[in-house]
């Protein structure tokens, strides 16, 4: 089966890549679990093997999650079965006992605006080298207003307003995070035909848009927070958007999803926004839907169904960081390939592995 064409200057027919179902050994038993410290919620206990593979993970490598409360994910991040409202108010402490996760991906601002406050409270529990990707509310990001299963009811009459984004997202987000804020990822819900009918006009809005938002404060060198872009629509994909991003200074976020060409064939469109940190979302599997994924691989303890052909893609982007000097954010969701803390294991091994 294959994708449509994409004929932007990056993007050719992609063809669905096939799969099959694997499944890692489960976890040996260990010592008992550890409580983090000032935490609710104890830290699972890792073999050396992966204390070894985090120690090695050079420190300009973000690896992280799509959000941090599953409770399937105890034996592997957590030390006990704990609903998942209480990993959500104190699991992150725990979560960053994992050696190789050193950013997450806050997701729930995508859906409602976060205050100062809230964001403190996320920045206090975790150690000072981690770096949140944060979502902006997709207030501003999308199009239209939606009803019931998102069907559209009406144009957004606070797509793409800066003045707002600025003072519902942005500002809240520095302040409260401050140091511990990593991208500001502004993901583009799927935009109607009306927008893709002339995607020119579409690069110069967000371009006015990108250019009245707020400069970002320094946190510290190569590392300060920076403006991302994530698209649902290989159409605006464009040289022309890649160009504008880079003379905005934002960067291409690279979003491995169903609605997307491959990890390689994106690649292209990060090339050519020039040097600059790398971001990527490793959201959904190629040819799923996010519903579909979430019933086949709940609870997400283990892999489903391995993507190898994306992980290598991702394995030398991030040695290509590495070798850089580039920060580089990768986050996975468990509808990835069934279990996003064993995705980035087996990520992090294949970016270390000698060529």
């Amino acid at each position: 089966m294959q994708k449509p064409a994409f004929v932007n200057g990056f993007f050719l027919v992609v063809t669905q890549a096939s799969f099959f179902d694997g499944e890692p050994a489960p976890p040996s038993p260990g010592p008992r679990p550890r409580r983090a410290s000032g935490s609710a919620v104890p830290a699972a206990e890792h073999p050396e093997s992966l204390r070894e593979l985090g120690a090695a993970l050079p420190g300009n490598i973000y690896l992280g999650t799509s959000s941090w409360s599953f409770a399937g994910w105890n034996g592997l991040v957590y030390g006990a079965q704990v609903s998942e409202s209480l990993l959500s108010r104190e699991g992150l402490p725990a979560y960053c006992a994992h050696p190789l996760l050193r950013s997450v991906s806050l997701d729930r601002t995508f859906y409602a605006p976060l205050s100062r406050e809230q964001y403190a409270r996320h920045a206090s529990q975790v150690p000072a080298g981690f770096r949140f990707v944060v979502k902006c509310p997709n207030l501003f990001t999308d199009a239209v207003r939606r009803g019931e299963r998102g069907v559209p009811v009406g144009p957004n009459p606070n797509f793409l307003d800066a003045a707002e984004a600025a003072r519902h997202f942005v500002e809240p987000c520095v302040a409260g995070l401050g140091a511990k804020a990593g991208p500001l990822v502004f993901q583009f819900s799927p935009l109607p035909l009306d927008i893709l009918a002339d995607t020119a006009v579409f690069v110069e809005r967000l371009s006015a848009f990108l250019s009245a938002l707020p400069p970002l404060p320094l946190a510290q060198a190569n590392e300060q927070p920076f403006y991302a872009v994530e698209f649902r629509d290989p159409d605006v994909v464009t040289p022309r958007m890649m160009r504008m991003l880079a003379e905005r200074g934002a960067r291409y976020c690279v979003a491995i999803h169903a609605r997307m060409p491959s990890a390689e064939r994106q690649m292209q469109a990060v090339a050519a926004t020039g040097p600059g940190p790398l971001v990527v979302r490793w959201s959904l599997l190629a040819g799923r839907r996010y519903e579909e994924a979430k019933a086949r691989f709940f609870p997400f303890d283990k892999i489903v169904v391995p993507d190898p052909a994306t992980r290598s893609v991702l394995a030398q982007a991030g040695r290509a960081a590495r070798d850089a000097g580039q920060p580089a954010w990768i986050t996975a969701n468990n509808k990835a390939e069934g279990s996003a803390p064993r995705t980035l294991e087996l990520l992090a091994r294949e970016m270390l592995a000698p060529p």
